[in-house]
């Protein structure tokens, strides 16, 4: 059976995922790529280093939404949002952290931290989360058909969007398996 092809769009922005370690922005290869719904899990690779990637790019044309996996750490992924701002960024710098919410369907309102970062030399503007209900939200996203986000940008300027889950729960299952067998 043929393998569904991504949309150029969710190619290009999976070709330009970027690291957050160094002081400049460092270009993974991606491997391995495979659809799930709405979804996508994939390798991300540098040389022997290796994370995972469960994502849904095609509810934006210029953003996506991922659950990542490091080997070390595989039952404690972490949750990324990507903005392309169409043009390289000057510097590394942490924009802002702002309140925010990440709802699934009707379930728990899950509330934390955003951090907004730029990436010198990377057209992106990354959004990482930090929640306590972490788990919890991970185990909703699997059963449930949207991902809602809220970022307070200001008191009175709330940031809202919608994400697909339909093959969420596949494309973390495939994601965390394959940083499992990484880290044996």
């Amino acid at each position: 059976m043929p393998q569904p092809v991504l949309p150029t769009a969710a190619v290009l922005l999976l070709a330009s995922l970027l690291t957050h370690t160094s002081a400049k922005a460092t270009i993974y290869n991606t491997l391995d790529a495979k659809a799930h719904g709405q979804w996508q899990s994939l390798t991300l690779a540098l040389g022997e280093e290796r994370h995972y990637r469960a994502l849904e790019a095609s509810s934006y044309s210029d953003s996506l939404f991922s659950v990542n996996f490091t080997p070390g750490a595989c039952e404690h992924p972490w949750l990324e949002l990507r903005v392309d701002l169409g043009e390289p960024q000057a510097e590394n710098r942490v924009v802002n952290r702002v309140p925010s919410d990440l709802r699934v369907d009707f379930d728990t309102i899950h509330s934390g931290q955003a951090e907004f970062i730029n990436e010198r030399g990377d057209s992106g503007f990354y959004v990482q989360f930090f929640l306590e209900g972490k788990p919890l939200l991970l185990k909703e996203m699997r059963r449930g058909e949207t991902l809602r986000l809220r970022l307070m940008r200001a008191e009175d300027d709330p940031w809202f969007m919608t994400f697909s889950l339909s093959g969420a729960s596949e494309a973390m299952e495939r994601a965390r398996r394959q940083c499992l067998s990484d880290h044996d």
